[in-house]
């Protein structure tokens, strides 16, 4: 796995258009996608993830989707080490691997190198901070986020308990608060060379498309997905199960909500989740910013980023020239 990759990264907020943008480009370059999504990694859950249709699998290949049980544990550890030997050999077969993804910490914990305790102990961290959700409730647990890592939780409500249970995990396992992990490997024997481009649109027209993408979930039958799941003994208390929508339609199911109620709150969390993400993404300097139009009109901003693309490596090859000289 020792060498140097390139690697073309594909981020922004949720409903943006990633998916398209990245199957473009995967077939103008040559490459495969790997994703850095942390729900569409499950199996069966695939309306509420917005995972890639058999038709887009089609035209490019993707790496860390679909591959993951409901009620299987799961951790940024892991996909640490899985992401970094797909890109491996994703380039090892002269393909260009591209990341592509909202899951700000998958793709920082990839890019630079986050080092993380021996083992992965993150199961037993995820349960004891659900059983302390359960029985303290959420403010307990955002008041313990509070006192480590004041910055992420004045970004995040109590309500949103699955974030607040990523940063203190992120805390035990590194030791470091979310909003300035910095430990990184310097001896790592990958070296990458990224270029990160994030996607986005003006707000009101993205929160558009959330609105009309969760509409369309609906009517591709996600509360028929939710209850095969419920039906099939996947529990509300699962990781998976935190997942926009999953949660909201569960609360229906349980007669907590009706539907409209349970709708709308999954189009309010989706809106939250997509401002957390840019929140996340805004001040990595790295990233180049690039407006997405309507769906059809991809073409644009696909052309915007190939010419972004080959100028990185013209750079990159012209370093490289002088070096050697």
């Amino acid at each position: 796995m020792a060498g140097w990759i390139p690697l073309l990264c594909i981020v922004g907020p949720t409903a943006v258009g990633k998916t398209e943008v990245a199957i473009e480009l995967a077939t103008q370059l040559g490459g495969e996608i790997v994703s850095a999504d942390s729900m569409q990694i499950y199996k069966r859950m695939d309306i509420g993830t917005a995972k890639p249709t058999p038709e887009q699998r089609a035209q490019a290949r993707f790496h860390l989707i679909d591959y993951v049980a409901p009620d299987e544990p799961y951790s940024v550890q892991r996909y640490q080490r899985e992401a970094e030997s797909a890109i491996a050999e994703i380039h090892e077969r002269g393909a260009l691997p591209l990341m592509c993804g909202g899951t700000g910490l998958y793709v920082n914990a990839v890019l630079d190198h986050y080092v993380f305790p021996p083992g992965d102990g993150t199961e037993g961290i995820r349960e004891q901070l659900q059983q302390e959700a359960t029985q303290h409730g959420p403010e307990a647990l955002h008041r313990r986020l509070q006192d480590i890592d004041p910055d992420t939780a004045a970004k995040t409500p109590p309500q949103n308990v699955k974030r607040v249970m990523r940063a203190l995990e992120v805390f035990a396992l590194t030791g470091k608060p979310m909003s300035r992990v910095a430990s990184v490997d310097r001896s790592s024997e990958i070296e990458y060379n990224p270029l990160l481009v994030g996607t986005c649109m003006p707000r009101a027209r993205l929160y558009q498309q959330i609105e009309a993408r969760v509409d369309a979930m609906m009517a591709a039958g996600l509360l028929e997905e939710v209850e095969g799941l419920l039906g099939d003994g996947y529990g509300r208390h699962l990781q998976s199960m935190q997942a926009l929508g999953y949660r909201q339609l569960a609360a229906y199911v349980a007669g907590e909500a009706s539907l409209s109620e349970a709708v709308d709150a999954v189009k309010v969390a989706t809106r939250r989740y997509a401002k957390r993400q840019l929140t996340w993404l805004r001040p990595d300097q790295r990233v180049n910013w690039i407006d997405l139009p309507e769906r059809k009109c991809l073409w644009g901003a696909v052309h915007a980023i190939l010419a972004l693309w080959h100028e990185h490596m013209r750079r990159d090859d012209a370093a490289r020239t002088s070096l050697r000289h």
